[in-house]
């Protein structure tokens, strides 16, 4: 049984993991020539927009899929229920959005944002309708299909947003590549699961997923708020070339904190749920997920904050400088992101969706402080608040990891603090190398050569056990 289940779990982040690589490298692709062809404002008007609805979606939602992976017996008229839920939320909210549209375009005083939010908000409807379809995969720790429907909706989505930008639609390209692409994979979704959602609603399903999927739909709320009211505070205290600037960053760093953070929870929450109530495995499993995600979050993220620079510059121009300014401290600030994910991972499993409410509501309290420090100082000492702000949330998030688990603070910092060092100790010599009098397309070979050469050296002195993992796991998927 545990070797079937570590099989099983392997076999899953390998295909999550390609998924996401797939997903977030066709888009990093893209987006280069994207950025390229379109301005800060441009993707400054796009983070506006998404500010609505990454909350809708939120809303949308409403903490019924996670109910759903984390129920064991799951049922027909559970899913079906789940899909009307949905369904209903999105088109009141997109009611909701389109009347509000103008209010929107006025508060942040660009008219254009009235379009831009009604069509792009369409997204909710269709996501709505594949939300179900992609549950019933995840609870089947299915990712290799979800891996094929990402890697045609991207692709295919990709060549329409360069298409429009190309013949000079600015903006539009970029909601016409997120819609297009989630209207592929609600379709592609279908095709392949073959499951056909009837309209048969069940109040004792309601009743019971809703018990606990309402916490983590507020916990998951407060989260997009908060995430958002920085795009908000940005946009409106500064300038939508700004936000495009400050949201590029973002996205750079994202590209390997957020997207490692979806692959390890979305597999280890089915797998875990399985083994809820064995806590010697549990204890055993979360551990090696945190040193693991760790060792290759913070080795990743310290590295593209120390080429931040050079890279920006010969990837999308001199003319997105500032956002390369943003990105070293948003790199170190995320390579927290694991650790709060796993952590409150811990408690979804464990069914203490009241403690990750709670755990919600006092963070997004101190969260407040670095928005007001980002309106009336500047957004650079934002980021600092944030970075200090997250060491807090981290001891917070892990306390009842601790308790619930005998996984302490204390026993995660132990077990991380190898991968920190080795990240600092690639850094330092890599970043120093962009004070060279030399041009930036030579700095960055050398950057990259020279931290390959200090990662590999140190792991092979030191042995760090992380590395000796990951290859072990490789050469076992190799052999297969």
């Amino acid at each position: 049984m545990e070797e079937s289940l570590k099989n099983k779990t392997v076999k899953g982040l390998g295909w999550s993991a390609l998924d996401n690589a797939a997903r977030y490298g066709m888009q990093f692709a893209v987006g280069i020539v994207l950025a390229r062809l379109l301005s800060p404002d441009d993707y400054g008007l796009l983070g506006l927009v998404g500010i609505v609805t990454v909350v809708c979606t939120a809303l949308v939602n409403g903490g019924f899929t996670t109910a759903l992976i984390r129920k064991k017996d799951a049922t027909d008229d559970d899913y079906n229920t789940v899909f009307i839920c949905n369904l209903g939320m999105s088109l009141l909210l997109y009611a909701v959005t389109f009347l509000c549209a103008p209010l929107i375009a006025n508060f942040f005083e660009r008219q254009e944002l009235t379009a831009l939010v009604r069509v792009s908000s369409l997204g909710l409807i269709v996501g709505a309708l594949g939300m179900v379809q992609q549950t019933r995969l995840t609870k089947r720790i299915d990712f290799k299909t979800q891996t094929k429907i990402t890697i045609a909706a991207t692709a295919l989505s990709g060549i329409v947003g360069i298409g429009m930008a190309l013949t000079g639609f600015g903006v539009w390209a970029l909601v016409a590549q997120q819609l297009m692409s989630q209207i592929i994979s609600t379709v592609l979704l279908y095709i392949y699961n073959r499951w056909v959602p009837r309209l048969c609603f069940c109040k004792e399903s309601f009743h019971d997923l809703f018990g606990f999927g309402w916490k983590m739909m507020v916990s998951v709320l407060l989260d997009a708020v908060w995430e958002e009211l920085h795009q908000v505070m940005v946009g409106k205290f500064y300038s939508p070339a700004t936000l495009g600037q400050y949201t590029r960053a973002r996205h750079y760093a994202g590209l390997c904190s957020t997207n490692l953070t979806m692959v390890v929870e979305r597999v280890t929450y089915p797998v875990l749920s399985s083994i809820q109530d064995d806590k010697k495995r549990m204890f055993s499993a979360y551990r090696r997920i945190i040193r693991t995600s760790m060792f290759i979050t913070t080795v990743a993220l310290f590295s593209l904050g120390a080429v931040s620079e050079p890279l920006i510059y010969c990837m999308i121009g001199p003319k997105w400088h500032e956002a390369s300014t943003y990105l070293p401290l948003i790199c170190i600030n995320y390579t927290l992101f694991p650790l709060h994910a796993i952590n409150l991972n811990m408690l979804q499993v464990q069914g203490r969706s009241d403690l990750f409410l709670g755990l919600e509501v006092i963070k997004k309290i101190i969260i407040l402080l670095p928005l007001c420090i980002g309106a009336f100082v500047g957004i650079m000492p934002m980021l600092w608040a944030n970075l200090a702000v997250g060491i807090i949330a981290y001891f917070l998030n892990s306390h009842y990891s601790g308790r619930l688990l005998g996984y302490s603070s204390w026993i995660q910092l132990r077990d991380i603090a190898p991968s920190y060092a080795l990240a600092i100790a690639i850094a330092l010599p890599v970043w120093f190398l962009k004070f060279l009098p030399l041009s930036y397309w030579i700095v960055l070979p050398m950057q990259v050569l020279v931290g390959a050469f200090t990662f590999l050296a140190v792991c092979k002195v030191t042995k760090i056990n992380e590395y000796s993992e990951i290859l072990n796991i490789l050469k076992r998927r190799k052999n297969k």
